[in-house]
């Protein structure tokens, strides 16, 4: 499958700022999953810096607006071309070792509810991958979508107390969940197609990672129910959702800052 993706985040803030530095992960990694066939990222007015190659495999580079800024856009638009490998993550190549994953951070730092909903998910599982289903499916029961309820604060505990949320949420309690009985796991951000236009298929979308012995990283979607496909666009990983940002941002300056974000994903029809 081609999909074309345009998406665009809009900085507005009610102050200026000065001297604005972005680290952004904004540039799908090539493998056997997907191959990017045109893609670039534009920022008017802004200074694009040295990029680098991370140890997740990921590209990272920097933007840079010197003196005083009250507003940034940063657009992104290409073309990817697809496959569905069932979720399992082939060529993508990174230097850090799965074990690294088993870390937890404050979103995903396990808690007595999670540990009691990791092993009554698991429970007569006998291999990898029927554990990571498991819990992957309990998570999408547990878990009720529901947008608004929750912010970009909200831990994996929290969320499984509350008992809904969205991507973020359920991704972040399959991770917290995963980790709880020593499964490495990692947040994925992304892109995703949907041509039924579902509430729970948002252009801009995230999911986990287990690693499975004999597989290696494998895909799960609680929010939509399946393992990544062709549907989806990988972007980066990291331990939870600030940490796999596609933007991350320093200002000089103490203002209140307004977020407009858009993104659209569609199939490109090939002859």
């Amino acid at each position: 499958m081609r999909l074309s993706v345009s998406h665009r985040t809009t900085y507005r803030f009610a102050e200026p700022v000065r001297d604005l530095v972005q680290s952004q992960r904004l540039q799908p990694a090539d493998c056997e999953n997907q191959r990017v066939v045109d893609w670039s990222v534009r920022a008017e007015g802004g200074q694009i810096g040295a990029g680098f190659r991370d140890g997740a495999g990921d590209w990272v580079q920097t933007l840079s607006m010197r003196g005083w800024v009250s507003g940034l856009t940063v657009e992104v638009a290409g073309e990817v071309e697809t496959a569905d490998l069932n979720g399992v993550l082939r060529g993508h190549r990174e230097t850090v070792r799965p074990p690294v994953y088993l870390r937890h951070s404050r979103a995903t730092r396990p808690s007595t509810g999670l540990r009691r909903l990791a092993e009554a998910a698991v429970a007569g599982e006998e291999t990898g991958l029927g554990r990571a289903h498991a819990l992957a499916r309990t998570v999408t029961e547990t878990i009720v979508y529901s947008p608004g309820e929750t912010d970009a604060a909200t831990t994996a505990a929290e969320a499984l107390e509350h008992g809904y949320g969205v991507c973020q949420d359920q991704t972040h309690v399959l991770i917290a969940a995963a980790l709880t009985l020593g499964i490495p796991a990692r947040y994925v951000a992304g892109y995703l197609f949907s041509e039924g236009g579902d509430a729970m298929a948002e252009a801009s979308h995230a999911w986990a990672e287990l690693f499975l012995e004999g597989l290696g990283w494998v895909g799960f979607d609680p929010a939509n129910a399946c393992c990544p496909d062709a549907r989806y666009i990988r972007l980066g990983s990291g331990f939870d959702a600030v940490d796999a940002a596609p933007i991350r941002g320093v200002a000089q300056g103490v203002a209140t800052e307004y977020l407009d974000v858009e993104v659209n994903v569609a199939q490109v029809q090939q002859q």
